[in-house]
């Protein structure tokens, strides 16, 4: 089998294997800071650090561009953190296990993490590369944007000087995005006082779980149809406990404000006369389920199984009704599409997770995205609104802005010719509805003309996420030619 550092173009592969070694979970970047400080040293160039942990490095000018001003490329260093739940792995300690798959790179039951340790490859490959005839380049790495973006949030000041960036955390090759939808978090709490559980031989103790989704990013993917594991497990516990008297004791359902939720497991009691129907009843649902989900979800999972767990305490009836009730009723999915962008996801909402980090409190975190400014904030407060009928502690996170598409930028005019000259087509131009940090630049720097482009990825914050080979070297010449010539 190929090794990953022996793809071509190997100047880009050597350094994304070396990555996939370094642990870099959000908000822990340590590791991957002291990679991207110890790769300046080695090769001379100068550095800089702000007090949230962004990192630039500057190469300096090719002879006779001295007077130009700098580019700047830029990647995040953090990764989602995400995996198969029989795959034992410590993020924060253990490297990813990537390997090549014929024409895709891949990880073994893990979030590969080319998103986006791929763009920070690319643009380390940058600094390095002999042969570049370029302005001098500021290379930015920014910590902390799959969990709040709040190093591009809280970029310090200096940092950079010019009026130009390429962001590298797209995931089409072919594709240069220009604007991006804006995103908030809505985080409901639910407290109650836990009641003593039903006692065996009256309950019996069943564990069901949904799992074998797609998952994927709650931006991107979110118009894909893949089924959501919190709702479809809740949809099964509201029906049992509606008909069959179940008593919910765990909720556990997804991980990540950002992915779509591929897992979901309750341990429930059921009264023992209750179990033969519950059993035909779920089997019926679980069955109707599948296919409902059959073109989106082939490997989907749900099963019903008695447990040997026994739960000290149970949610109170009121709790319980209250908790599936909400579940079931806040929206999650695609809210409405673009008529500016005929084909773009314009607003969306994400529930993302659904925990009991201790007994007596429920946590119940959502993610709401739009390109247009007041959708947003109309999603976050629709989706609190549901939330408050519960009696649940609803709060918002301060959010990100959007970034407004500007097809008449220089930056974009003369990025889609380059294109058109080496490939013979022209690029697709368009908006994405995943976050960029590029609003938040804005917030800054104004002036910043600015696109977004990278290698074609797929399945990301999940572990079927994967790069396609060939596309990174299709993107590596593309960035090569916009280094020299924009």
């Amino acid at each position: 089998m190929k090794k990953i550092a022996e793809l071509e173009p190997r100047i880009v592969w050597k350094i994304f294997e070396e990555i996939t070694r370094v642990p870099r979970p959000s908000k822990k970047e340590v590791k991957i800071q002291a990679f991207i400080e110890s790769f300046a040293d080695a090769h001379g160039l100068e550095r800089k650090r702000d007090v949230k942990g962004n990192i630039v490095i500057v190469r300096p000018a090719s002879p006779g561009r001295e007077d130009e001003p700098a580019l700047i490329l830029q990647s995040h260093m953090d990764m989602v953190c995400e995996k198969d739940s029989d795959i034992r792995i410590d993020f924060e300690n253990d490297p990813i296990e990537a390997y090549v798959d014929g024409e895709w790179v891949k990880a073994r039951g893990t979030t590969l993490g080319a998103d986006c340790g791929i763009g920070m490859a690319l643009q380390m490959a940058v600094l390095i590369d002999p042969e570049l005839h370029g302005p001098k380049i500021e290379a930015l790495f920014t910590v902390d944007e799959e969990q709040g973006l709040t190093g591009a949030m809280n970029l310090g000041e200096g940092m950079l000087t010019g009026n130009r960036m390429i962001n590298l955390d797209s995931e089409d090759e072919g594709e240069i995005f220009i604007g991006c939808a804006g995103g908030i978090d809505t985080v409901a709490t639910l407290t109650y006082t836990p009641e003593p559980a039903p006692s065996t031989p009256d309950y019996e103790y069943y564990t069901i779980e949904v799992s074998g989704l797609h998952g994927g990013h709650s931006g991107d993917d979110i118009e894909k149809g893949f089924a959501n594991s919190n709702k479809v497990l809740n949809r099964i516990l509201w029906n049992l406990a509606r008909k069959h008297g179940l008593r919910l004791s765990r909720f556990d359902g997804g991980n990540l404000r950002n992915a779509i939720p591929r897992e979901a497991r309750a341990l429930a009691a059921l009264p023992a006369g209750q179990v033969a129907a519950a059993g035909t009843a779920f089997r019926t649902l679980a069955d109707e389920i599948i296919r409902e989900f059959a073109y989106t979800e082939t490997s989907m999972r749900i099963t019903f199984e008695p447990s040997a767990e026994r739960s000290v305490h149970v949610l109170p009836a009121d709790v319980q009704s209250r908790l599936l009730q909400v579940l079931y009723a806040v929206p999650h999915g695609v809210m409405a599409m673009s008529f500016a962008m005929p084909g773009l996801v314009e607003t969306s909402t994400n529930l993302a997770s659904v925990k009991m980090p201790e007994e007596g409190r429920i946590v119940i975190t959502t993610s709401q995205r739009s390109s247009v400014e007041s959708a947003k904030r109309d999603i976050a407060d629709r989706v609190a609104a549901v939330f408050a009928l519960a009696g649940a502690e609803v709060r918002h996170t301060d959010g990100y802005p959007g970034w407004s598409p500007n097809p008449a930028s220089p930056l974009v005019r003369k990025s889609s010719a380059i294109y058109r000259e080496m490939f013979g087509r022209d690029p697709k131009v368009r908006a994405i509805h995943a976050g960029l940090e590029c609003g938040l630049f804005l917030t800054r720097y104004p002036e910043l003309d600015m696109i977004s482009t990278g290698p074609t990825l797929r399945g990301v914050h999940s572990p079927a996420e994967r790069v396609d080979i060939a596309s990174v070297g299709k993107v590596w010449e593309y960035l090569r030619r916009l280094v020299e010539e924009v």
